[in-house]
């Protein structure tokens, strides 16, 4: 997909960013990632870097879609059950775009100045201490709220003025704006499955969003991730991938949610230990999704029919 610098199309109400001359096309492998648009960050971001590519197995064309939300800094909402993959993704796409990567676990304890930063005291007085999002939106990182909906919505209306025309932040603790960096964006994520009138997200707040759809990948997608991920054989991997359809067909009938991705994957790794089959699946896959005895015993016998 083309890497055109950056126009603000997104925010018109401010100056165009214009970046420095174009560079000469440099050819790098497949696998490497493309240079930034911007110079290298500062000290402050260095640690927030994706150094290494992390493995991600494209599935449509959530790749290409992301690229096209960046290029104009649209905010973006990730929506998919748990462990499918979608902190992955946020994770490939810093790397690929080379840019700094914030992540925050959102919280019910949550508030407001936990994200945009507070006074502190120490031996000289007090001083400010900008929080993620803040340092995200002055300095020009991606900024990842996990689990949106785990916050108060008291604490994420605060993200709005950063997520319309205005990209802005207000400290009203501190009596500045921040206007945010040209390469800022907000990524936020949740589980719909979770979702009820006390944990949901406002009108307000969804429609500021761009959208990308996650779920468990088809069966040889899913094989193939597990076993690169683990190491394990292709039909070991497919072996964990039915234990995990099959467990999947159970929710709302006995099971909250199915097995994730993640799950199968922990359940190879200790198989590509040395661990038997069976043990590593009562071990990464029963005993953690349920207590019921007899849920125990349907997911223990879907076990021992492919293993």
């Amino acid at each position: 997909m083309s890497r055109d610098p950056f126009t603000r199309t997104y925010a018109p109400r401010r100056k165009s960013y214009s970046p420095g001359a174009a560079r000469p096309a440099v050819s790098r492998p497949a696998t490497a990632r493309p240079a930034a648009d911007t110079p290298p960050p500062a000290d402050l971001l260095v640690p927030y870097m994706v150094r290494e590519e992390p493995y991600y197995r494209q599935v449509t064309d959530e790749v290409d879609l992301y690229e096209a939300a960046y290029s104009v800094r649209m905010p973006m909402m990730l929506k998919g059950p748990t462990g499918c993959g979608k902190t992955r993704f946020v994770e490939y796409m810093a790397w690929r775009l080379g840019k700094p990567l914030i992540t925050v676990a959102c919280n019910e304890d949550m508030t407001a100045s936990d994200l945009v930063g507070r006074f502190l005291l120490d031996a000289s007085g007090t001083r400010w201490q900008d929080g993620p999002l803040a340092v995200a939106a002055r300095h020009g990182a991606i900024c990842y709220l996990d689990e949106v909906v785990e916050a108060r919505q008291d604490t994420t209306v605060v993200i709005h003025p950063l997520t319309d025309a205005r990209r802005a932040l207000p400290l009203e603790k501190k009596g500045e704006v921040i206007e945010a960096h040209p390469d800022f964006q907000i990524v936020i994520s949740y589980n719909p499955g979770y979702q009820s009138l006390m944990k949901d997200l406002k009108q307000s707040t969804k429609q500021r969003f761009g959208a990308l759809d996650f779920n468990y990948p088809e069966h040889d997608v899913e094989a193939e991730i597990v076993a690169h991920e683990t190491g394990v054989d292709i039909e070991t991997a497919k072996n964990l991938v039915h234990i995990g359809e099959r467990a999947r067909n159970l929710k709302g009938h006995g099971l909250d949610e199915g097995l994730s991705t993640r799950m199968l994957i922990y359940a190879g790794s200790l198989i590509a230990k040395g661990v038997s089959p069976l043990a590593a699946c009562r071990v990464a896959l029963v005993r953690p999704i349920t207590d019921d005895p007899d849920m125990r015993d349907a997911l223990d016998s879907a076990v021992t029919t492919y293993f």
